[in-house]
């Protein structure tokens, strides 16, 4: 019995067609310096590019005919890659840090709290608030209630709540954002 013909898939390239890889027969082009020529032979612009010392890169393969750039690809990859690399750098992760509280809590472990909050809320990072309630202490659940409002009245200013308290179990979690 034979075996079926498992040949390896066929590499898939990143990235806009260059050169022979264009297989339209007419192409719209655009030269290096951003002349428009119109519509040309695939193989006219080919030559065209090698005698700059460029390739015929696809800049827009949806439209017929596809529209086709004489440029330097290695500068063209480079500078996207730059830009990219970028972008990324000055992306912020928001992540979401965790206060958590009790309901009996002292006044001066309430003000450390809230300077925490505070620079986490400079950092530009969201707070997750959990406040856990003990044994009798469920039976008391206004004074938890009171101490969450106290919390949203204290970052007023450079906060908004962007979950509400909501009862989990024995725990309340709020969740708040910088403004």
């Amino acid at each position: 019995m034979r075996r079926p013909n498992r040949a390896p898939p066929a590499a898939t390239k990143d990235g806009p067609r260059t050169n022979d890889d264009i297989r339209n027969a007419q192409i719209q082009l655009i030269d290096q310096t951003g002349l428009n020529h119109g519509t040309v032979e695939t193989v006219v612009a080919i030559k065209m590019a090698l005698e700059a010392g460029m390739d015929l890169v696809e800049i827009s393969p949806n439209n017929n005919p596809p529209v086709c750039k004489i440029m330097d690809y290695g500068k063209f990859k480079y500078s996207a890659q730059k830009k990219a690399a970028e972008a990324r750098k000055k992306q912020k992760i928001v992540e979401i840090k965790e206060i958590k509280l009790r309901p009996m809590i002292d006044d001066h472990d309430y003000d450390v709290k809230m300077r925490a909050m505070q620079r986490f809320f400079e950092e530009g990072d969201k707070v997750k608030i959990t406040l856990r309630y003990r044994g009798r202490e469920m039976a008391h659940q206004e004074i938890g209630t009171k101490l969450l409002d106290k919390v949203k009245a204290d970052v007023a200013e450079f906060a908004k709540v962007e979950q509400d308290a909501r009862f989990e179990g024995r725990q309340v979690v709020m969740v708040l954002a910088p403004r």
